[in-house]
């Protein structure tokens, strides 16, 4: 038995994505982001989706993610960004992960563990070309490196850093991250005798960064259909436009006719002013659809935008479907996705939340059921 909220993927919005992303690749590899779940939207799924549309590589934050890849067949290079520490090291090696690593830390531990599994493993080394996060300092790359180097079953192959305002056409940051990371890139060049791959365009980087793809690219959430500065992205966009892959629907569980000056749900924070048809659904916060849209936010239904009204509780929502057609028990309702001619974006549940899209992708696929569509 369904739940009455769920979330449906589209694998051709996935596909289309994709090949978005490879016009602006141009002729780069691209490693697919599938960390997080890919997003909210089923890491495993998209990771098949991606290779089949010819990723090089996919990237993850955590081993344990890795381990579920590589438990589900893929063979592809499988890249753990974050979370590489001794404790980390030897199941890294086991499932031939490539570990990004930021300092030397775990440098002795990955080394033994090849070393007992008579392999040489390849590491990628993160610099922090400005994004002040994680990472080695640029000034301290080559030093990391040639430490790499003195290990006999590690290989550096390659060097990365990320944009940390890639979102803002406006801002003259991410051309002093490309500056440093070219410099950076230069140097190491000169320095270290075997080749070494620069990868450094987020979905930011990939569209807006120009000179910034390098030899690789790690696109996001343009995967998955949005931009990494939301609408603006969208209108702005001059190539074929990414498509939303994420739809969350619900269905109405009870269909109420109240008068006016009515207060409904907790607090009663709305009040009725004229008789109202009240529809209620079985979706709140435990489903990720949070108290913030209480009073905010709209839906879809027969088409037509219906407001939430009251607040948001655990497993109930309210909306007045008064202006919106006959409505039944067991109605299909649009949360975020398209009906009709319209559609509810995760930039509108996004600004209605005060956060950004990436947050809502994230929360309204781990916290509900979850499907695939062709």
């Amino acid at each position: 038995m369904e739940s009455l909220n769920k979330i449906t993927i589209s694998t051709g919005a996935l596909r289309h994505n994709f090949a978005v992303c490879r016009h602006y690749a141009r002729d780069v590899d691209i490693i697919a982001m599938v960390k997080a779940d890919a997003y909210g939207h089923g890491m495993i799924e998209c990771a098949r989706v991606f290779v089949e549309e010819g990723a090089a590589a996919l990237c993850v934050a955590e081993v344990v993610e890795g381990i579920k890849l590589r438990e589900a067949g893929f063979t592809v290079p499988v890249f753990i960004l974050a979370g590489i520490i001794p404790q980390t090291a030897q199941a890294a090696v086991e499932n031939n992960l490539t570990p990004v690593v930021v300092d030397n830390v775990a440098l002795w531990e990955l080394n033994d563990h090849a070393q007992k599994a008579g392999k040489e493993i390849d590491i990628h080394v993160k610099m922090d070309a400005g994004m002040g996060r994680q990472g080695t300092l640029a000034e301290e790359t080559v030093a990391l490196i040639k430490e790499i180097d003195d290990y006999s079953s590690l290989n550096t192959k390659g060097v990365l850093a990320h944009f940390p305002m890639a979102d803002d056409r406006d801002s003259s940051n991410s051309d002093h991250v490309l500056a440093t990371f070219s410099n950076t890139a230069r140097q190491i060049k000169e320095e270290i005798p075997h080749p070494c791959r620069y990868h450094l365009a987020n979905s930011g980087g990939l569209f807006y960064v120009r000179g910034s793809q390098f030899d690789m690219v790690r696109p996001g959430i343009s995967l998955y259909g949005c931009y990494p500065d939301g609408e603006s992205g969208r209108h702005a966009a001059v190539a074929s436009r990414l498509e939303p892959a994420m739809c969350f629907t619900t269905r109405v569980i009870q269909v109420r006719n109240v008068g006016a000056g009515i207060g409904l749900g907790y607090g009663h924070s709305f009040f009725t002013t004229r008789p109202t048809t009240v529809a209620v659904l079985p979706v709140g916060y435990e489903d990720g659809y949070l108290r913030k849209l209480s009073n905010l936010a709209q839906v879809l239904v027969n088409g037509h935008r219906a407001p939430v009204i009251g607040r948001i509780s655990m497993n109930l929502t309210l909306i007045d479907a008064t202006d919106v057609g006959p409505v039944n028990v067991g109605e299909e309702v649009v949360l975020m996705g398209p009906q009709g001619t319209d559609k509810i974006t995760a930039d509108d549940i996004a600004g209605w939340m005060d956060t950004i899209n990436y947050e809502v992708l994230c929360l309204f696929g781990h916290m509900n059921d979850r499907g695939f569509t062709d």
